[in-house]
């Protein structure tokens, strides 16, 4: 990775993230819990839904969290709402046509059951106006409120607001415009663009368009977006690791350069926190077989930058194989306690869940005490 450690003073390298699931969705990446953590009334919220939660209104021009993860991420649904409900839903729309990720044969089957439901289109269909989507919008507030007493579920709320904000983000513009990287300058696109020979691509791996993914991100949150999920593959190298990250790493290098770097030039940086990470490390040694790299739960690796945070700093240190901590461990909430700290969110705040019992945005999670 030599552009990002070419600003490795931005940026603090945790060693010894400790405490994964194991799970291969990525929704501990996106909560701090496991997704088996409170089940029985619909599992924990992702971080983004929160925010929604806390920071987010219907009358928002660009909703509080969008999810532009691909492949397994996208099909699993790690970013979720939990027991906030479908009301806290992120924003989830269709990039596919921008950027190619070849799904898994199996993976492919997943997500058509997931329905077209699981994205969403951000254009009006041809014919329907703003005045006529408004007056429609009107008549249907109508119906849903007097619906509203038959449904217990929190659906119809979740109609509710769905509607008046889908209606404010559609007409509005802002969000699409966001997505519209033709409005970006072409140096700047160029910037977040690695040229590649595709002949090496791995079937399921990004391509070098992959980095615009993050200049999407940056013009969300210039947009008024508070949170958003995006996703590199494959990393999940059970054979060939090295072939696949020689062509792999250096896309993602180079995107996760220019993100803080235009970030910098744009004053932005201290106000955007990024963090980049996975649901789990990889097997220290390599299987002689495949030359690949496995599960590895016992340890994983993160990069934080912005934020506030103090950068040039490594957090953590492993034994000499990489396979356990030895010093300085940090959970997956903690991370998630710093990004809150970062925010101004005390993480005693409580949210209630769908019993009215309040509940902790986090359980034990304590900010890094090195970041700030």
């Amino acid at each position: 990775l030599p552009k990002i450690s070419q600003i490795a003073d931005k940026c603090v390298f945790v060693r010894s993230l400790i405490g994964s699931a194991g799970a291969h969705d990525g929704f501990q990446c996106q909560s701090g819990f496991a997704a088996k953590d409170q089940s029985n009334i619909g599992g924990r919220p992702a971080f983004g839904s929160v925010l929604a939660k806390l920071q987010g209104t219907p009358s928002d021009k660009a909703p509080a969290f969008v999810d532009i993860m691909q492949g397994r991420p996208q099909v699993r649904n790690s970013a979720r709402p939990g027991f906030l409900g479908p009301t806290f839903t992120p924003f989830r729309p269709d990039i596919s046509h921008l950027f190619t990720r070849e799904l898994e044969s199996g993976m492919k089957g997943e997500l058509a059951k997931r329905g077209k439901a699981h994205a969403i289109q951000l254009n009006l269909v041809e014919g329907l106006t703003p005045d006529l989507i408004n007056d429609r919008t009107k008549l249907l507030s109508s119906f849903d409120a007097s619906r509203k007493s038959l449904d217990a579920s929190g659906s119809m709320d979740a109609l509710d607001r769905f509607t008046q904000q889908a209606v404010g983000i559609i007409l509005s513009g802002k969000l699409a415009n966001a997505m519209d990287l033709e409005k970006e300058s072409p140096s700047t696109v160029a910037k977040y663009s690695f040229p590649m020979n595709e002949s090496k691509r791995f079937t399921t791996s990004e391509d070098g368009n992959a980095g615009k993914k993050l200049l999407m991100a940056r013009r969300m949150i210039e947009a008024g977006v508070r949170c958003v999920s995006v996703s590199f593959s494959d990393f999940d190298t059970h054979e060939g690791n090295f072939p696949r990250m020689k062509q792999l790493l250096p896309i993602v290098d180079n995107a996760i350069h220019a993100l803080i770097t235009d970030l910098e030039d744009r004053g932005m940086l201290n106000d955007v926190a990024i963090v980049v990470w996975g649901e789990f490390g990889r097997t220290p040694r390599i299987d002689p077989k495949s030359g690949g790299r496995h599960h590895w739960p016992e340890v994983s690796p993160a990069l934080l930058a912005g934020g506030g945070f103090k950068g040039g700093q490594i957090v953590g240190a492993t034994d000499h194989h990489g396979a356990r901590v030895v010093a300085r461990p940090v959970t997956f909430q903690d991370i998630f306690a710093s990004l809150y700290k970062s925010l101004n969110i005390n993480t005693l705040t409580t949210i209630n869940d769908p019993n009215g019992r309040p509940q902790y945005l986090l359980d034990n999670g304590i900010p890094i005490r090195e970041l700030f």
